[in-house]
């Protein structure tokens, strides 16, 4: 069985927020929990609310008590919209600035992979 939660336009950059989601992906949940909490980055935060948030649909909604035995299968930042905002330069000219935002989806499953 597989659990889905998704965190949708999160204010940060998908670039920074990926190599913490690789990091996370083939843990166990509970494992995945301890790496983000020890990480100073900004999207360890984000990542940890949507395993929590997953782990929270896979008892509410699936009805399975053992949800830490769950392992991260998938765990990815989407590029999502960008904020347009603009930068007064010299002469009344403006630059443009793109507010990066993402989307961070993390999916647990109940099967182990073999060899990790």
């Amino acid at each position: 069985m597989e659990v889905t939660a998704i965190t949708r336009n999160a204010r940060i950059s998908a670039f920074k927020g990926r190599p913490l989601a690789r990091a996370c992906q083939g843990l166990s949940a509970a494992d995945a929990l301890k790496v983000v909490e020890f990480s100073p980055k900004k999207a360890a935060g984000i990542i940890r609310k949507t395993i929590l948030s997953a782990v929270a649909n896979a008892r509410n909604n699936h009805g399975l008590n053992d949800a830490a035995g769950f392992t991260v299968r998938l765990c990815v930042f989407d590029e999502s919209v960008r904020m347009r905002r603009y930068w007064p330069t010299a002469r009344g000219s403006a630059h443009p600035i793109a507010r990066r935002m993402c989307h961070c989806k993390v999916v647990l499953t109940d099967v182990r992979k073999e060899g990790k």
